[in-house]
């Protein structure tokens, strides 16, 4: 209670709150009692017995205790969150999706309780198709929601859609794509020899999209004369396989392995025999969003976090499976999504093959990512002029929030927001993004 300035013995000097010699001792006071309400969590957790806790204590210290338990617990970072957590502004909110396991983390928060542990009512809105989830973002009927993760970078810049800046809070899977064909091409397994054919992808602005036109053109392929590439939403591409409509796709799963499922297709290669470690998608919001409600969004993005850190042991990928499959979520069958999650699948050829990390879940948003994007923008002609990648890269992927959140979850967190990678086995260094794209001898620039 504050002192009453009419009291004579009152001391109006000091802190806000009148017991302290200085406001910075209060400050001091007041983080000192948050850290110890998060120890006093920690320790009733770790012994419920309080006799137990007593006998560890005298055993080995309080020193030799804190530093132990700090090793394990990010108990720092912890009182950091609790200091900076208020009360999200909004807490009803709808976060689009599009119904495959690229959006596993986004799902799976909602029947799994991770948004209801950052005290959010979230509704997770299925959404037919990439466009419809941009424009619905766009017009705020979406607070948040599930986007391939160069639409932000699109969006920002004003490609397919009227310039607003957009954010990838995390990204949402890694890996988790294939090329698939039609069961008639599998005796056609040289890409020189797909001239002519017609393929599926998902949306212009995608990984899908970008690594399909390198693939082809590593092998001399033209994407743009040499086949044809057709925009499908991902729910209508194993259906257009078995009409004959498409010759191939590179999509998200549950669709390759569907196919595989309904016999009408096989796995070529996985995405992550292309790009090991790539991004797919990403849970991104708008810039209007985060500014009018960061507490909400900052609520979202741990629910997300941690989400995206459970989705990573394969331990829980089974549960996972059971808990996205339903109707109202992926409404595909869990045999196939397990196949997907697990890494043990048939590949349509006979195979059955164990690859762990086919698909995985990885929420920091590297900015090379971006760096490389829009490369490939470049390349094939979205983007044109002179692009200040790093700067559009800083911009968009939130990689020091996501750094903040991820250790406060008690995860390990790149120290940096670049990392060189390679492509194919072509090396791509994010401080030479023109150097790169001047290496294609295929392309549009």
């Amino acid at each position: 209670m504050s002192p009453n300035p009419f009291d004579p013995a009152a001391r109006l000097t000091g802190c806000s709150c009148g017991a302290h010699a200085s406001q910075a001792a209060h400050d001091a006071g007041h983080d000192a009692r948050l850290r110890r309400a998060v120890e006093t969590t920690l320790l009733r957790a770790i012994f419920p017995n309080d006799t137990n806790r007593r006998a560890f204590l005298r055993a080995v210290g309080t020193t030799t205790a804190t530093a132990a338990i700090a090793t394990i617990f990010p108990i720092a970072a912890a009182t950091e969150a609790l200091a900076d957590a208020g009360p999200p502004e909004k807490k009803s909110l709808k976060v689009g999706f599009i119904p495959i396991n690229c959006a596993t983390p986004i799902i799976m928060a909602a029947p799994m309780g991770f948004y209801a542990k950052q005290g959010l009512e979230v509704e997770v809105v299925k959404t037919a198709g990439w466009a419809v989830v941009r424009d619905k973002t766009l017009n705020g009927e979406y607070d948040a929601a599930h986007m391939l993760s160069p639409m932000p970078i699109a969006i920002s810049l004003g490609l397919g859609a009227p310039a607003q800046p957009y954010r990838v809070a995390a990204i949402e899977n890694i890996n988790g794509q294939a090329i698939t064909m039609a069961l008639k091409h599998r005796d056609r397994r040289d890409p020189r020899q797909w001239k002519g054919m017609t393929f599926g992808i998902p949306f212009d602005y995608s990984i899908h999209n970008y690594l399909l036109r390198y693939y082809l053109a590593e092998h001399g392929i033209d994407p743009d004369s040499d086949v044809q590439l057709r925009l499908i939403a991902p729910a209508d591409m194993v259906a257009n396989l078995r009409a004959g409509n498409i010759d191939g796709f590179l999509g998200p799963e549950p669709f390759n392995q569907r196919a595989v499922y309904d016999g009408v297709g096989f796995l070529h290669v996985l995405s992550k025999e292309l790009w090991d470690g790539h991004p797919c998608c990403a849970f991104a919001a708008s810039q209007k969003f985060i500014t009018d409600a960061p507490n909400s969004f900052a609520a979202l993005m741990r629910a997300i976090i941690d989400a995206t850190a459970y989705a990573h042991d394969p331990a829980h990928r089974s549960e996972i499976a059971a808990a996205i499959a339903p109707a109202n979520y992926l409404n595909q069958p869990q045999i196939v999504i397990e196949q997907v999650l697990t890494g043990t699948f048939a590949d349509g050829l006979g195979n059955i093959r164990k690859m762990p990390d086919r698909i995985d879940f990885d929420p920091f948003p590297w900015q090379s990512f971006a760096v490389w994007m829009l490369t490939q923008m470049k390349r094939w002609g979205q983007l044109k002029g002179d692009v200040d990648y790093a700067a559009v890269a800083r911009e968009v992927f939130l990689a020091t929030d996501a750094r903040k959140l991820m250790q406060q979850a008690g995860l390990s967190a790149p120290a940096t927001d670049t990392k060189s990678f390679a492509v194919m086995g072509r090396n791509f260094d994010p401080s030479a993004p023109e150097q790169y794209l001047s290496g294609f001898a295929i392309r549009r620039t």
